[in-house]
């Protein structure tokens, strides 16, 4: 058990103590989708979706996940969160929704589960919003696709 960082000796759950890791600039990328409909997506290419403008409330919801994350994620640790910054495009190969989801922090552990909970978020807000017109949504594909700072560097996916 002593791989598994949230688990302490006796086998209980424990939230990792960071305070001798290093300040360092930390920032994750992740990404979703949500496939809908060519209906649905015409309401949203549209603007006509009677709950408001899709992109402009889930990128909220997104940014507002983000800086939830320690609240929703057991022995997440609480980030001062530097930057969120969401980015939902139409896909019209899906056909749907492209969530992209940025984070960045000056701390010391990395912004990787904010991403992805800003995806999360963001994904179930635009099933939210269109699930009158759509309820066969499908949300997929939530993964992070780059992180960097702190002691393991760089991943790309």
């Amino acid at each position: 058990m002593s791989q598994l960082t949230h688990i302490d000796e006796t086998g209980r759950a424990a939230m990792v103590d960071v305070s001798d890791k290093s300040v360092t600039p930390r920032r994750a990328v992740a990404e979703g989708y949500v496939k809908m409909s060519s209906e649905a997506l015409t309401k949203v290419r549209l603007d006509e979706n009677k709950k408001g403008h899709v992109q402009s409330v889930a990128e909220l919801a997104g940014i507002m996940g983000a800086k939830h994350t320690s609240t929703l994620i057991p022995l997440c640790h609480p980030v001062p969160l530097s930057k969120v910054n969401i980015r939902i495009e139409i896909d019209a190969d899906l056909p749907g929704l492209h969530v992209t989801a940025e984070t960045k922090t000056t701390g010391q552990t990395g912004v990787e589960m904010e991403a992805l909970t800003a995806i999360s978020i963001s994904c179930l807000t635009i099933y939210d919003m269109l699930k009158a017109v759509d309820k066969g949504m499908v949300i997929g594909q939530v993964r992070l696709l780059e992180k960097s700072g702190g002691k393991s560097g760089t991943w790309k996916a």
